[in-house]
């Protein structure tokens, strides 16, 4: 590609660069709470509300996506990526000024929703600018934003913690999102806008409206089921509210793993669900079983950041000599491995580096299967489908990590009340994910009956 139309030409740097600078700080975020958070719930008096600080903004982030997407699609996408990003860094303010954790975990709700809308909004905005042989090269920008986070984002996450306090792991990401703002605000004053137009929904009810039922009960799901009498009652009927609210926003049969598409849907939450419970609890357990510093228990992260990376270089260029279906079930099974590794280095109490292997198989898992559902995906669908498929694809990320969480939360509360070692119950919750995973992905190969006679899949 000649440099003059290189996506770091002067026409396109200022965008490119303000892009993948506000995907890095998204990122950024992301790894730097886990490093630091054991340190706020201990600091706010909030560890039984640790795991809702995670689960809230993956939750509150699918009604962000939804709404964003919604939004861009009435009236471009301008207004709504600056709405995300006032949002975002009114939830950083709100967590890095929280004299509660009740009121840090209201403003990481913030947080998703900003974070959620402005990952669709940068989407939009890279299909209006650049040219479709430059969009490649634009979302691998994306993908290494947030490479580099995992190397550098838990260390510096707790030298700022160590000089400041880790209030400003927050705050400080405030002044970097408006630089970034800066940089892309050329591109957003050339954006066409649209005239407001309506719009049907798909299936009973509006996608948001759906969304925002299934984010509230995922969260009911920790909130009701840490509570003690009828708490597990209740929770069991936020799960089932869970069922009903996503089964719009899905094709049909995930719910129940059919085959094929379906499959492949269930299989991207699961494996969400499994690695993202285990690294909420990988920085904390390192902290609390092993004593070590928060710098040094954020390593961990930086090692699976870079196995991620690596095992997804290899699937890579595997390319088609092994096939989607094979790799999902290699994957989850790995994911499973690791899991079950780190639950038995920390019921024996081995030795530390051995819970960062595990982690880290957990992360080579990851790399392997995560692109793999992406294109699974998108070999299953027609033009028809193919935008819905992939919302659903997201949604059963963000959902199934929240209600893993959100599971884990209720088990290590009930687990620390009971005198039993709470960490074995939240990785327990992992471990059982991942077993889930393995079952879902051997139904991710294509159905081979009634083949091209089925219609774009509805929800349900």
């Amino acid at each position: 590609m000649p440099v003059s139309t290189g996506i770091l030409a002067p026409a396109y740097a200022a965008t490119t660069i303000g892009m993948f600078a506000l995907i890095a700080i998204v990122a950024f975020e992301a790894m730097a709470v886990v490093t630091v958070m054991p340190s706020i719930a201990r600091d706010l008096d909030g560890v039984p509300l640790y795991a809702l600080s995670f689960a809230a903004p993956l939750a509150s982030g699918v009604i962000g996506m939804v709404a964003a997407g919604g939004w861009s699609d009435r009236r471009g996408p301008t207004l709504p990526l600056v709405a995300s990003l006032v949002l975002f860094c009114l939830g950083l303010v709100v967590c890095g000024t929280a004299p509660t954790m009740e009121l840090l975990v209201a403003g990481r709700v913030l947080q998703g929703l900003g974070g959620g809308a402005l990952t669709v909004g940068l989407y939009v905005i890279v299909g209006l600018v650049y040219d479709e042989d430059q969009q490649p090269s634009v979302f691998a920008s994306f993908a290494a934003a947030w490479v580099l986070p995992s190397l550098f984002g838990p260390g510096v996450a707790a030298a700022v913690a160590h000089a400041w306090g880790w209030r400003w792991v927050f705050l400080s990401v405030v002044v970097l999102a408006a630089f970034a703002t800066l940089l892309i605000a050329p591109a957003l004053r050339g954006l066409p806008t649209r005239e407001p137009v309506g719009g049907r929904s798909r299936g009973p009810g509006t996608p948001l409206a759906w969304a925002v039922l299934a984010a509230v009960a995922v969260l009911a799901v920790e909130l009701l089921g840490s509570d003690e009498g009828a708490g597990p009652l209740l929770a069991g009927c936020a799960l089932v509210v869970l069922g009903v609210a996503v089964r719009p926003l899905l094709p049909r049969g995930t719910l129940v793993a059919a085959r094929g598409l379906p499959a492949v849907i269930g299989t991207r939450g699961i494996l969400a669900a499994s690695f993202f419970c285990a690294e909420a609890y990988i920085a904390y357990v390192l902290q609390e079983d092993w004593d070590l510093s928060p710098g040094r228990a954020g390593i961990a992260l930086t090692v699976v950041g870079l196995v991620w990376a690596g095992a997804s270089q290899v699937q890579a260029r595997l390319g088609s000599l092994v096939g989607h279906v094979t790799l999902m079930r290699v994957s989850t099974a790995t994911v499973l491995v690791g899991t079950t590794s780190l639950w038995l280095v920390v019921w024996l109490h081995l030795w530390a580096p051995l819970a960062v292997v595990a982690y880290a198989v957990c992360g080579a898992g990851m790399g392997l299967g995560y692109p793999r559902t992406g294109v699974a995906m998108l070999a299953a669908s027609s033009a028809d489908d193919r935008g819905f498929n992939a919302a659903a694809l997201s949604i059963a990320d963000a959902l199934g990590a929240a209600l893993a969480l959100s599971v884990s939360g209720v088990a290590f509360t009930t687990a620390d009340r009971l005198g039993g070692d709470p960490f074995l119950a939240a990785f327990g919750v992992a471990v059982a994910s991942g077993l889930v995973g393995v079952l879902v992905a051997a139904r991710t190969s294509p159905q081979r009956e009634r083949a091209g006679s089925e219609g774009a899949p509805s929800p349900g």
